[in-house]
């Protein structure tokens, strides 16, 4: 599939688009903020210093606070999540706009400053965990993260540029207001969108028809314990953190020493800092744009190590360019290689870790990279002074090479490519109504399952058993069967071949089995237990439903 169509799908998700173009015009919107309010800090107080602080505190609550936003966002619906968050950070811009507008004090300009990064601590939590949630299936996960870091990156280099027209025809005052009026734009649009419940309702509606026949609906799984679940994906996600340690601190030493090679190596005056930072944006909206045919493929790890060497390269041309042209090229370079890898480890983070946790696990992953970001800060301009900009630069291209192969390795099959299956397990993958889930989730399924041998006339499962296993047939036919009232003997339903499944039922909606599953002939099957099959369900949205739909499609199923 090539760009355009991979675009063209990510289009055709209405809520999709709605929210990733709300979040576009929140992000020009962010940038405005961004460039007024470094203006009013340095027009206040004269102080390059005060900048840094002011920079530097911005930072804080999302080193205190991304991991209890995780809680939330996993508590809570994560749309309402993003809605309030807008809503408080639009409030909070009307409030610096008053203060602005009325020349309050600059400690009042600060303190309101704080509590918007505060609330904006909550927004990448709740976004990571609900972006996936509107993608269709796999296929539209990956590009709707490279559409979202494209939008980014544009508003990356809208914003600022619009902020310099605006605050020279508006003042600051306006500059802020349309910040606010940005936040109210997206607000309106994740009024109109699904809940994370909202879903799941054709999965409820299923549900309940069930339950309207007689069934006792079980619960759906969830409130999946943290830490538990954290040991089990230990190894991928120490890999993803490894790859967002020392991106975080490259890219946070980096921005400070942008204006050390505009005016010192370079020697081109402040100037130059713009356009290095403008190259920064360009190169990401590049490698965002390209990432979004990337991330279609299984394998993961070729393009997140191609991202990370592309960015080592472009560290070390940045370090030995001499003018210029070749810097700006070399700082492209480097964002695009940025972005690649960025996108990819998001997708791949989305396909690790199951839904019920991935706002706690996103914040502690998030807690990571920005600690790294502010340590790289502070570090590698010192570094630099100890030695020089090229050493350090070159240092920091090997370390974000070495990162990245580390990284992919401990990712292991989730990034590399499924283990090699054998063609009983391999039949999972093939189930038509398992298409659109995570490959990684159903590669480990596929791994976990049990293959059966069954004889002639030998009974799987049945009538008023209880459920506990789920059915997928590898080879041979069998006989689904019904005891009916005031019959004699069991009326056959209808018999059933390689590659279709049950025993769904039972296991989704809590009830004994319905009707007796025999073996025609010799055959084979691949079975799940029941909580890797409602765990391998969640994994993706809409599946409960479609699954229930097998059921009502039949005269009867075999639960």
């Amino acid at each position: 599939m090539g760009t355009l169509a991979t675009y063209r799908r990510v289009l055709g998700n209405s809520a999709l688009t709605r929210l990733l173009a709300g979040e576009f015009v929140s992000s020009i919107g962010d940038w405005l903020y961004l460039v007024a309010l470094l203006v009013v800090v340095y027009q206040r107080s004269n102080s390059a210093a005060l900048l840094g602080v002011v920079g530097a505190a911005r930072v804080l609550p999302y080193v205190l606070l991304s991991v209890p936003a995780g809680i939330v966002v996993d508590r809570f619906d994560r749309r309402m999540v993003l809605l309030v968050t807008d809503i408080a950070r639009g409030t909070v811009m009307l409030g610096l706009a008053a203060l602005v507008w009325f020349n309050a004090s600059l400690v009042a300009i600060i303190a309101l400053t704080l509590l918007a990064a505060t609330f904006s601590t909550f927004f990448g939590p709740a976004i990571a965990a609900f972006l996936p949630s509107l993608a269709r299936d796999e296929s539209e996960l990956g590009p709707a993260n490279s559409a979202w870091a494209s939008l980014d990156n544009l508003g990356f280099v809208i914003g600022p540029a619009l902020a310099g027209v605006l605050i020279a025809v508006g003042g600051l005052t306006f500059a802020f207001l349309l910040n606010a009026v940005s936040f109210a734009v997206v607000a309106a649009v994740l009024w109109r969108l699904p809940s994370r419940g909202g879903l799941a309702a054709s999965a409820a509606s299923a549900a309940a028809e069930a339950e309207a026949a007689g069934a006792s609906v079980a619960p759906k799984p969830g409130g999946m314990a943290l830490w538990p679940k954290l040991r089990e994906l230990r190894r991928p996600l120490s890999g993803l953190a490894v790859i967002n340690l020392v991106g975080g601190f490259v890219f946070g030493g980096l921005g400070v020493l942008t204006v050390v090679i505009a005016i010192d190596v370079l020697q081109q005056g402040e100037a130059a800092t713009g356009y290095l930072n403008a190259a920064v944006g360009v190169g990401g909206l590049v490698g965002a744009i390209g990432s979004g045919v990337l991330v279609l493929r299984r394998r993961l790890g070729p393009p997140l190590v191609a991202g990370g060497l592309v960015l080592a390269l472009g560290l070390i041309f940045l370090g030995s360019s001499g003018s210029l042209l070749p810097a700006l090229l070399a700082m492209a370079v480097a964002s695009a290689g940025d972005l690649v890898m960025e996108v990819v480890a998001t997708t791949l983070f989305q396909r690790v870790v199951p839904d019920e946790i991935r706002g706690r696990a996103y914040g502690i992953m998030h807690t990571i990279t920005v600690s790294a970001y502010a340590a790289g800060s502070l570090l590698m301009p010192i570094a630099a002074g100890v030695t020089s900009v090229v050493v350090v630069l070159a240092g920091a291209g090997i370390a974000m090479a070495a990162a990245v192969v580390i990284g992919v390795l401990l990712v292991g099959t989730a990034a590399i490519g499924a283990a090699t299956l054998d063609p009983v397990r391999a039949t999972l993958l093939r189930v038509p109504v398992f298409s659109g889930l995570p490959p990684t989730r159903l590669d480990l399924a596929a791994q976990r399952a049990e293959v059966r041998t069954v004889a002639p006339d030998e009974v799987v499962i049945r009538q008023g058993d209880a459920a506990d296993r789920f059915y997928v047939i590898a080879d041979g036919e069998f006989i689904v069967t019904q005891r009916q009232p005031n019959l004699a003997e069991p009326v056959e339903l209808r018999r059933m071949h390689a590659g279709e499944v049950f025993g769904e039922i039972g296991l989704l909606s809590g009830v004994p089995r319905t009707a007796t599953v025999t073996a025609a002939g010799s055959g084979t099957l691949l079975s799940l237990d029941g909580p890797e099959f409602l765990e391998l369900v969640g994994s993706g949205p809409g599946l409960t439903s479609q699954l229930l739909d097998l059921h009502r499609g039949a005269a009867a199923s075999a639960s």
